[in-house]
């Protein structure tokens, strides 16, 4: 229903319900709740939130993320069983985007476990469902990075961070574009997860 909420920051709330941040634009304010790490990122002035309504029996809610991809990354999240808006939140409060993906193309699950309240069976299940779910584009044709010296590049690593970024709704063309000159500011042979984290920096920009 909203893409993104553009306003002013009218308040910050700090609870134990969580952490909220209410945006007004055109005379309404929009109460949304935020991670821990987007609530102390947030200040004065204008602000560009990317959000998440949440229709539940009893209410509506509204989540927000400063980053697209942790917007995406969230909705992915919130797909597999067992894990609600809440254990969303955690596991990006715990994690970047692109770290908790790395763990799941590594199939780290113990690393998961680190967030508070997924226990190893909920992250084994965090990992089989979201490697589905991020890595179900492999029919699809790689991209070539013809402008990149070959011994600076790691196919595997460059097909899995393509099929991810795909998976999160980027266009062919800003993938190859942002992938190229992720590889080019890399090490040689870099990880998906380096890839990925830095492909995402370029694209938020």
């Amino acid at each position: 229903m909203y893409d993104y909420i553009k306003g002013i920051l009218a308040g910050k709330t700090n609870s134990v319900k969580g952490t909220f941040v209410t945006v007004e634009t055109s005379g309404v304010g929009y109460f949304l709740e935020v991670t821990t790490r987007d609530f102390n990122e947030i200040s004065d002035g204008e602000l560009k939130i990317y959000t998440v309504l949440l229709h539940r029996e009893d209410k509506m809610s509204l989540c927000g993320f400063l980053h697209k991809e942790d917007r995406d990354i969230f909705n992915i999240l919130t797909s597999v069983s067992g894990v609600g808006s809440k254990m969303a939140l955690t596991l990006l409060d715990e994690f970047e985007s692109s770290e908790l993906i790395g763990f799941v193309i590594e199939g780290n699950y113990k690393e998961i476990t680190r967030a508070k309240g997924v226990g190893p069976k909920l992250a084994q299940k965090i990992i089989i469902e979201l490697k589905d779910k991020l890595m179900n584009y492999q029919t699809k044709e790689p991209i070539k990075i013809t402008s990149i010296s070959s011994s600076k590049l790691d196919d595997r690593a460059v097909e899995d961070a393509q099929m991810v970024l795909v998976s999160l709704g980027y266009e062919r063309s800003e993938i190859q574009d942002a992938i190229s000159k992720a590889v080019a500011l890399l090490k040689d042979k870099a990880t998906a997860e380096e890839i990925l984290k830095e492909s995402l920096k370029i694209l938020s920009i």
